[in-house]
C-alpha cells in the first residue's frame, strides 16, 4: 500500500497516512482537526541500461 502525504491548511504540519487507492482521502488534520489536502510528488525515474543517453549511440555524419 502507498504512502501518501498531508499538509494542514492551518498549523501548516505535514503528515503520512498509509492508504490503499480505494481509500477516502483524509480531509482533517490529526494535530488541530482543521482541513488538509493531499500533496502530490513525482516518482522519481531511474533509468538503467545502454540506450538513454545521447552518447550512447554513434553519430552517423558530423554535426556542422
Amino acid at each position: 500500500m502507498p504512502i501518501y502525504e498531508y499538509e494542514c491548511s492551518e498549523c501548516n504540519s505535514r503528515f503520512e497516512k498509509r492508504q490503499g487507492f480505494s481509500d477516502d482521502v483524509v480531509t482533517i488534520c490529526p494535530h488541530c482537526q482543521a482541513s488538509s489536502r493531499r500533496i502530490l510528488c513525482p516518482a522519481p525515474v531511474i533509468f538503467k541500461g545502454s540506450g538513454f543517453y545521447v552518447n550512447d549511440y554513434p553519430r552517423s555524419s558530423p554535426v556542422n
